[in-house]
This record gives structure tokens, C-alpha cells and sequence, in this order.
């Protein structure tokens, strides 16, 4: 048997974890593996690897991906072909290389491409990957791990020159369209004002608690989601790149959210946008744990011959859930989350009135 293993969308701490495991798990079983660089623009340029156990050596703590991966590489709307549809042509490299199988690895736009080729033939297991926590029927991704630990660190950096200047500082993060990343970043780093895309938030709201803390001769920490928007208004976007399968670029919120903050309170307002950082970087022991157990089930899925299907968490076991169920769609923070209820129940201002 022979088997491609691919890494698309943004890259996150855990990807080499997920090669490494996937890959020792079938050549354990007598597999062939091949790697296939920067995701689905290898299947269109033909550009691949074989992946043995010396390959994936002294990988598992390091960060990003040996394969590297690419946004915007949709065979099925190809950018360098002015948005054709080359996945005939990709189709037959599949065959050219004789390959029995793909594991893609990647968040929903990977899932949903992925379902697409195994409508044309090609048996694909998926593997969940997103710092935001967004994939639908999985509870918990690698990588959002690392990313919370970033943010609660940044957090607890900012806390001090705030408290030193008596300042309102804002810190924004990643996550789309989902709050997960602001929620539990912004308890971990003990912010006293969290602001996600689930919740549109009042600027009054926010300015009443940064006037509180001001009376009370403290600073005021808030944590925004690039995704979040105050109550009548449309979410900040940096910009948008058509080629790509997701265009829209958010980012931006926090200097909103500061410029509209500073007329309202008399602390000095400051903003600091987290960005890539989220994404780098080794991963947390977490991280590796989960992206190693996440790889070797998917191996014991292609073993199985469970193919059409991408690994998933749900409660403390890794299961598989269809990839027809996963394609295009996210998972956002419902409004009675456990740890909503409990931001609530600790006295942090969510921006509700």
C-alpha cells in the first residue's frame, strides 16, 4: 500500500508531531509513504518526497511543517491558472504516483478539498489542524494548545507595564470567526475584559469597566478576538486575497476598539496585535501528545480502510467523524459554554451591557 500524507492551510505548532506519528504508524504496517510538499501545490507541481522513519527524526518538538503547506492551493479553483479547475490533471499524478491513499491535514478548507478528491476516487482520511479550535465535531485541535499558552503570556507581559502606567492595554488575537482563542487565552491571562466574535460587544460596556478599575486605582487588561465586533458594526478586515479559498484577512480590531476607548476613559489606551506569534514555535507537551495520538489513528483508520473519514476528539477519545460533515463548516463558542459561564461567574466584563 502507498500512501500520501500532506500538511495544507496555515501551518501550527504540531504538524511535524502529526507527520511523524502518521508516518512510523503505517511504515510499521509495511506502508510506503510519501510526502507531499506544501500541501495540495505538490499534487498540482509535482512535488513530493518519500517519508521514512529517518525523515521524521528529531521532528516532534520542532515547529511548522518538514512539508510545508500553502493557503491558497485549491486544485479545484487553481490560482495559477487563473481559478481553473485542475483537479483532472492532479488526478492523474495521484495515479502517475500510484498512490492508495491521502491524509490530509489541515483545518476546514483542507476538509473540504479533501472530500472533494475522494468524490473523484481517492480514498482520504482527514486530520483536524487550526490554532482557533474551529473544526466542526472535534472538541479540541493541537495547536490551539500553543496558542493559548502565547496569548496567556502575553497577557501576563503586558499586565505589568499596564500596572506600572495604570494603562488600558488591549491584546487581539487569532481565531476567525471563533472566540475560542480571546475566551481561554484572555481566563488563562487573567483579563478583566474578553471580546469574542459570539458576543457583539458594547464600547460603553467596555469603557465602564476600564473607568471602574481607574477609580480603583488599578489598570485594565483586555482580550479581543480579531473576529469580535461592537454591536452594529461589521467585523475589522486587514484585507482580502481573492486566489484564496477563505479571502477575507480580519485583523485590526484592537486599534478599533482603542481609538473609540481613549475619548471614554483617561488611562492611555495602548494596543498590541499578537499575530503570527500564535503560530509559531514549539508546541507545548499538550500539543505533541494530542498531534501524536491524532497521527497514529489516523494511520489505524487508512488500516482500516476507514477511508472518507477525519479523526476527531470527543471527550478524552479519539474517534472519526465523515469529512462530508466537517467540509466548509465551524465550530464557534455556543453562548453556554462552560468556560463563558465561568468568565461570567468570575466577574469579566464580556462586553454585554
Amino acid at each position: 500500500m502507498h500512501v500520501g500524507v500532506l500538511t495544507g492551510g496555515g501551518d501550527c505548532p504540531g504538524l511535524n508531531a502529526v507527520i511523524r506519528a502518521v508516518t512510523l504508524a503505517l511504515l510499521a504496517d509495511g506502508v510506503r509513504v510519501t510526502g507531499i510538499e506544501r500541501g495540495f501545490l505538490g499534487l498540482v507541481e509535482r512535488r513530493v518526497r518519500p517519508l521514512d522513519a529517518a525523515a521524521v527524526a528529531g521532528i516532534l518538538a520542532e515547529g511548522g511543517t518538514i512539508l510545508g503547506t500553502h493557503n491558497q492551493a485549491n486544485p479545484f479553483a487553481w490560482f495559477g491558472a487563473g481559478g481553473a479547475d485542475v483537479s483532472a490533471d492532479t488526478m492523474a499524478y495521484v495515479r502517475e504516483l500510484g498512490l492508495d491513499a491521502l491524509v490530509a491535514i489541515g483545518g476546514d478548507g483542507t476538509m473540504s478539498i479533501a472530500h472533494r478528491f475522494e468524490r473523484l476516487g481517492l480514498p482520504v482520511v482527514g486530520v483536524p489542524k487550526t490554532i482557533d479550535n474551529d473544526i466542526a465535531h472535534n472538541e479540541r485541535s493541537f495547536g490551539f494548545d500553543s496558542a493559548v499558552a502565547v496569548v496567556a503570556e502575553a497577557l501576563d507581559r503586558l499586565a505589568t507595564t499596564a500596572r506600572s502606567h495604570g494603562r488600558v492595554m488591549i491584546a487581539e488575537t487569532m481565531g476567525r470567526y471563533a472566540g475560542w482563542i480571546a475566551l481561554e487565552g484572555g481566563l488563562a491571562g487573567g483579563a478583566d475584559v474578553i471580546l469574542i466574535p459570539e458576543q457583539p460587544f458594547s464600547v460603553e460596556a467596555v469603557a465602564a469597566r476600564c473607568r471602574a478599575n481607574e477609580q480603583a486605582g488599578g489598570h485594565t487588561l483586555i482580550c479581543i478576538a480579531e473576529g469580535a465586533a461592537a454591536r452594529g458594526e461589521a467585523m475589522t478586515v486587514m484585507r482580502t486575497i481573492e486566489s484564496s479559498p477563505d479571502p477575507i484577512r480580519l485583523g485590526g480590531v484592537g486599534h478599533w476598539l482603542q481609538q473609540r476607548l481613549q475619548p471614554l476613559v483617561a488611562s492611555e489606551v495602548r494596543t498590541t496585535l499578537l499575530g503570527h506569534v500564535q503560530r509559531g514555535g514549539t508546541p507545548t507537551a499538550f500539543d505533541r501528545v494530542l498531534a501524536t495520538r491524532f497521527g497514529v489513528a489516523a494511520a489505524q483508520l487508512v488500516q482500516q480502510r476507514r477511508f472518507g473519514h477525519m479523526v476527531a476528539l470527543q471527550g478524552s477519545a479519539c474517534t472519526a467523524v465523515p469529512i462530508a460533515d466537517v467540509a466548509d463548516r465551524n465550530r464557534r463558542v455556543p453562548p453556554d459554554d462552560e468556560l463563558w459561564r465561568a468568565a461570567q461567574a468570575i466577574g469579566v466584563c464580556l462586553g454585554e451591557v
